[in-house]
């Protein structure tokens, strides 16, 4: 697979990169490793690493969604989804969706998130969108500083609505 870009930071060079099928356990374990991702995501089981890799197989079929892995000496040490939604609000507008991005602890604080944030936003304006837009569970204090020092504004409340637990059923 292609490199999307390559990041030098003081610990040495990142690479950003399509994920593979191979790199879902690891993505996995990096959304499982907060305290949010840690009661709801895992491998557990069999099942649960089907349910994974059949997400995985729908968003790398599908050209408007990149899974992104930030990759340093062979281990995956961050990771984000990019989407491409079109609509009609905005004059027809692009957007991009950023969702679950993810940072290893031993990694936090080296500029990481924040270049691969960078990366994400600028294949955005590449591929014409209007506007980039993410969410942020409401607990993430430490994440709405994050986003706000590189320019996003908390200018919507967001709503869910859950059709299923959390174990699938």
């Amino acid at each position: 697979m292609a490199s999307l870009a390559e990041i030098e930071l003081p610990q040495g060079a990142v690479e950003l990169r399509a994920a593979r099928r191979a790199d879902v356990p690891a993505i996995v374990a990096l959304i499982a490793a907060d305290q949010l991702g840690a009661a709801r995501d895992g491998v557990r089981d069999e099942a649960d690493l089907a349910a994974y890799e059949q997400a995985f197989a729908a968003i790398d079929a599908d050209p408007a969604h990149i899974l992104v892995i930030a990759e340093s000496s062979g281990e995956v040490v961050g990771t984000m989804q990019l989407s491409f939604l079109p609509g009609l609000a905005r004059r027809g507008a692009l957007r991009a969706q950023i969702e679950a991005v993810r940072v290893a602890e031993s990694t936090r604080g080296s500029g990481l998130g924040a270049a691969m944030m960078t990366w994400a936003i600028e294949e955005s304006r590449r591929r014409g969108c209007a506007l980039v837009q993410l969410t942020s569970d409401k607990s993430r204090a430490d994440a709405h500083r994050f986003y706000e020092r590189l320019g996003f504004v908390a200018s919507h409340e967001g709503m869910k609505l859950k059709l299923r637990r959390e174990d699938g059923t």
